[in-house]
């Protein structure tokens, strides 16, 4: 054994401070919500309710715009007028633009829910629950960022590619 280290019941001093040291940061680690850190809770809570019903608005109205586009494109469709695309690709596009969205708003009004529950109640687990929601709002909301983003890249390297190609002819 080193002499830095030595042994005092089993226990290494070093362990011994390690350990020490974690009991004492697990208690001054702790974080209390005072009434001004609540209000501003509340208010966030109520902007994020009026945006999650915002979005569940959004989302209704986008249901009917692809079931009526796809009642219109089934009814008026004729051989002269055709799209270049079968009108089941367009309804499958508003069904999956319609799945993207509703988690995000899911998630928001979950959060404000939750985080109601928990100032009115003071309740530790429905915080818990509502800041879980949060976090997953911004993973989700990044992840759809960084898909966007791949595919701005990838398409202006199509596009600069096909640039390229056509300089050449």
């Amino acid at each position: 054994m080193s002499n830095n280290i030595r042994t005092c019941h089993g226990m290494s001093q070093f362990q011994e401070k390690k350990s020490k040291k974690m009991d004492t940061t697990s208690e001054e680690r702790k974080i209390e919500i005072g009434p001004g850190i609540l209000d501003s809770l509340n208010s966030t809570r109520k902007w994020t309710t009026f945006l999650a019903i915002l979005g569940f608005i959004f989302l209704g109205l986008l249901i009917v715009a692809g079931l009526v586009t796809s009642l219109f494109l089934t009814t008026f469709k004729t051989t002269q007028a055709n799209l270049g695309v079968p009108e089941s690709l367009v309804i499958l596009l508003f069904i999956v633009a319609g799945a993207i969205y509703f988690f995000p708003v899911l998630f928001l009004f979950r959060f404000s829910r939750n985080t109601r529950d928990a100032i009115h109640n003071l309740d530790r687990q429905k915080l818990e629950k509502g800041f879980r929601n949060l976090r997953l709002y911004f993973t989700y909301i990044g992840i759809m960022v960084i898909v966007v983003l791949s595919i701005y890249v990838v398409g202006l390297l199509f596009a600069g590619a096909s640039m390229s190609f056509l300089k050449g002819m």
